[in-house]
């Protein structure tokens, strides 16, 4: 059964928002007594029935809820800088969420090609992928910010820094992971050298994704799929 998904979901009855309003009933033809299954990203899992089925604000009576732990084993942050191309870094939202992450934070960074994103765009690439992989707790994706304010600001338990200059580094499987963990994820162009002696500093653990040099998004789908196996 597909998945829905609305915020601020509480009592006997919702209403949906106007946009999933109009797919469940203009689109998928849903009307009156059907049941649809109904998330709030945060892991709970409501079962419903359409009691108005108004294509702008359809109104569900909830029969059942139940909630489900999060998949993952540690709360897992992925902070990265945003790429040249809107369509790649959207692509990296998708299947993190996909895959399973916590939240992720666009960085700046001295050699970072965008300085700005949408984040209520990158916020519905979320749900999307959410509601795709029937998954029940989505990802909170957070401003942007600079490095330096980022790692100011990061207190999870195990700090990590992946980048490719040769410097000596740690295999993620050789490292004992807190119940958070955070990793840090460069431009095309890389963190500057400065940039990588700043962020050593803060205790973060320089690690290695592999023997390839790797494009930011890639990069980040990697660390995502390493971490949630480890």
């Amino acid at each position: 059964m597909q998945l829905f998904y609305s915020e601020n979901i509480s009592g006997q009855t919702h209403t949906l928002p106007e946009q999933e309003s109009k797919h469940l009933i203009k689109v998928l033809r849903k009307s009156i007594g059907d049941n649809i299954q109904l998330t709030d990203g945060l892991g709970n899992l409501f079962r419903c029935r359409i009691k108005n089925d108004h294509p702008k604000k359809c109104i569900l009576e909830i029969i059942q809820t139940e909630n489900q732990p999060d998949f993952l084993k540690r709360s897992i942050h992925i902070a990265i800088a945003p790429t040249k191309s809107n369509d790649r870094f959207e692509w990296f939202i998708e299947k993190a969420t996909e895959i399973g992450v916590s939240s992720i934070t666009p960085i700046l960074c001295k050699h970072s090609e965008r300085q700005k994103i949408n984040q209520e765009r990158l916020h519905k690439v979320a749900v999307s992928a959410m509601k795709q992989s029937n998954r029940l707790h989505l990802p909170e994706i957070n401003s942007i910010t600079s490095l330096t304010e980022f790692i100011k600001n990061d207190t999870s338990d195990t700090r990590l820094l992946a980048h490719c200059l040769d410097y000596e580094k740690t295999e993620l499987s050789d490292i004992k992971l807190g119940n958070s963990i955070c990793i840090l994820i460069g431009p095309e162009g890389d963190f500057s050298e400065q940039e990588i002696t700043h962020v050593l500093k803060a205790n973060y653990l320089p690690v290695s994704l592999g023997s390839s040099r790797l494009r930011t998004e890639t990069a980040g789908i990697v660390a995502c799929v390493m971490m949630n196996n480890l």
